[in-house]
């Protein structure tokens, strides 16, 4: 691993080139925070992808493209004279330090749970009140993560389950629910209860500090994997999938799943 030195060289040998790229490159000249967004999302992404699949190369390189993304931000901060990566760096440090008084200051906080506690508290104190507690939940946020974040917030005030199992009565309450409209065929309602139903789900995980859009998209992929066999196997017999039978592809499904590792399954 590198020395604190040779990171911050190297951190400011990617501002450099940034900023030569800036001032040379026909495409990065022309650069505004609304192009750069789109591509900085699909960056956002790409690092997600490569968290949940635990690919440390990928992991590596697009935690640069990342970074790169920041520091463009903050180039164009600079340009127009209202703030550098400097004012963020220490803008962040400065929250950090904040947010962290069981750290940097005399309170107490020993478990994860109450520096969560501590934390909401904190940031709503830094906005003197003014702020509303879901207030920071960003409206663009994929809805299952939106959900998370949602319950995450509300929690950490107080606004919560007294004990974790009573979930599981608010979740079947939901599902019948959810039945209830879907056998009356009321396609409004029913997914008015379609999402009571996910979102009851979701608190469910989060009480049992599952993280559900970790867990959707493993099974997703579970998915993917298994089905492709049952292609696979279809073509090498000289079949389409359509020309299979239910039964059939089930078949090959369970052929798929017992050849599977019990990680993956």
């Amino acid at each position: 691993m590198h020395t604190r030195e040779e990171k911050l060289e190297a951190f400011g040998r990617l501002i450099d080139v940034l900023d030569r790229l800036r001032k040379e490159c026909p495409w990065d000249k022309k650069q505004t925070n609304e192009s750069l967004r789109a591509n900085t999302i699909e960056e956002t992404f790409e690092l997600a992808d490569a968290l949940i699949k635990d690919d440390k190369e990928n992991i590596r390189e697009e935690l640069g493209d990342v970074i790169m993304h920041v520091c463009f931000y903050a180039l164009i901060g600079q340009e127009k004279g209202d703030f550098d990566i400097a004012d963020v760096c220490n803008a962040e440090a400065d929250k950090l330090i904040f947010r962290h008084p069981h750290i940097y200051g005399q309170v107490q906080a020993e478990t994860e749970e109450q520096v969560l506690q501590n934390w909401e508290q904190i940031k709503l104190k830094e906005k003197k009140g003014k702020k509303k507690v879901l207030a920071g939940v960003p409206a663009a946020l994929p809805a299952l993560i939106k959900a998370y974040r949602i319950q995450d917030k509300a929690r950490n005030v107080g606004f919560d389950w007294e004990k974790k199992e009573d979930v599981w009565a608010k979740v079947r309450e939901e599902l019948g629910e959810l039945e209830t409209e879907l056998n009356k065929e009321d396609k409004v309602r029913s997914e008015q209860e379609l999402g009571d139903f996910l979102f009851s789900v979701i608190n469910a995980a989060r009480l049992y500090h599952l993280n559900p859009d970790n867990a959707l998209e493993m099974t997703n992929r579970k998915f993917i994997r298994r089905f492709n066999y049952v292609e696979e196997q279809t073509l090498d017999r000289g079949k389409q999938l359509a020309d299979m039978t239910l039964a059939e592809m089930d078949e090959l499904w369970n052929e798929a799943k017992r050849g599977e590792r019990l990680p993956h399954a």
